[in-house]
């Protein structure tokens, strides 16, 4: 079939560990396998207030950003330069740059983030900033 559409009231969520101690828990959606995706990998997030990913370096993989509702704050590059944005922008990261997506708006944090090549590399986690 050359389409798949994917409901989100059909998607599953998956609670994933903050990036730092103490922070309230992150939520995830699979669309990789929701929309048969062969060419990149794609996730929902739901970030609540006060969430933080982890600060990471992507060693293969292109990661692109698209705010749904909420506003996301990222830390960019190495030193970490703060960027806020907010629904319908787009932040796209090119592979080995330093990032960490954050919630440190007051409503929670929806965005879409996929990544190509589908291949993953690894990355190397880096440790938490306050700026």
């Amino acid at each position: 079939m050359g389409y798949h559409v994917v409901d989100a009231a059909q998607l599953e969520w998956e609670e994933r560990p903050p990036g730092a101690e103490g922070l309230p828990a992150r939520f995830a959606a699979d669309v990789t396998s929701a929309a048969a995706l062969r060419q990149s990998r794609g996730r929902v997030w739901r970030y609540p207030p006060g969430t933080r990913g982890r600060r990471h370096a992507d060693r293969a993989q292109e990661e692109v950003f698209v705010v749904i509702s909420g506003t996301l704050t990222m830390l960019l590059g190495d030193p970490p330069e703060r960027v806020d944005v907010g629904p319908r922008s787009v932040v796209a990261v090119e592979p080995t740059t330093p990032l960490q997506a954050r919630n440190e708006g007051d409503e929670e944090l929806v965005l879409y983030i996929y990544g190509a090549p589908p291949e993953q590399a690894g990355a190397d986690f880096l440790d938490d900033v306050e700026l």
